[in-house]
């Protein structure tokens, strides 16, 4: 999580959206950089309005604009599912390294995921609260020259972004099955992304 002051703004780190490098990028121009523990790097909005937005408020910012990056659901699922095969995870119950990515989004569609498939849902991430803290900005994570130009333009700083953290390659194909499936039982997810015109400021509800 980034948050610049004196843009009264704060860009969420939605994980496996290429944050990472947006914060090695952005970092200098920050007010705060939340980089660890990883529960709060990865701050959902339910969680930046528990701990982050009453010190903003008292320290006199209560109108932050949020921003956060959303990643089409297959993409997104599947550099989790890379991410996983990490030599490092060899043994834990979070290795994917011998499933196989249908396998591993059919565990993702269940209630109860079994922990190599417990990485969360995007809507869940940017779900609004009930005080109406809730995310102002949605960009497609496909769509980098969007966020670009308005932090661009918000922040008054050139970007250039590398990369980071970036996972493992792989192939990445779903069988249609499953592919029917994870539309049908996660639709919230795609509806989501699809509904996406970037950066353009969310109408309050």
């Amino acid at each position: 999580m980034l948050i610049f002051w004196k843009a009264r703004l704060v860009l969420l780190a939605v994980p496996k959206t290429g944050t990472s490098a947006y914060e090695a990028a952005l970092a200098p121009h920050a007010a705060i950089v939340v980089s660890d523990p990883p529960e709060l790097k990865h701050a959902p909005v339910y969680r930046y309005n528990r701990f982050f937005r009453p010190m903003l408020e008292k320290m006199g910012a209560p109108d932050m604009d949020v921003a956060a990056v959303i990643r089409e659901p297959v993409s997104w699922l599947g550099s989790w599912w890379r991410y996983r095969q990490r030599p490092f995870l060899d043994g834990r119950p979070t290795s994917t390294k011998d499933v196989g990515f249908d396998a591993f989004v059919e565990a993702w569609c269940q209630g109860d995921r079994p922990a190599f498939a417990n990485v969360g849902d995007q809507s869940k991430f940017v779900e609004p609260r009930p005080n109406g803290t809730r995310v102002t900005h949605l960009f497609r994570y496909e769509e980098p020259d969007a966020l670009d130009a308005f932090l661009a333009e918000r922040l008054g700083v050139e970007i250039a972004v590398g990369r980071a953290n970036v996972s493992p390659r792989a192939a990445v194909e779903l069988s249609s099955e499953t592919e029917a499936k994870v539309r049908r039982k996660k639709a919230a997810e795609f509806d989501l992304w699809s509904g996406i015109e970037s950066g353009r400021r969310l109408a309050k509800p």
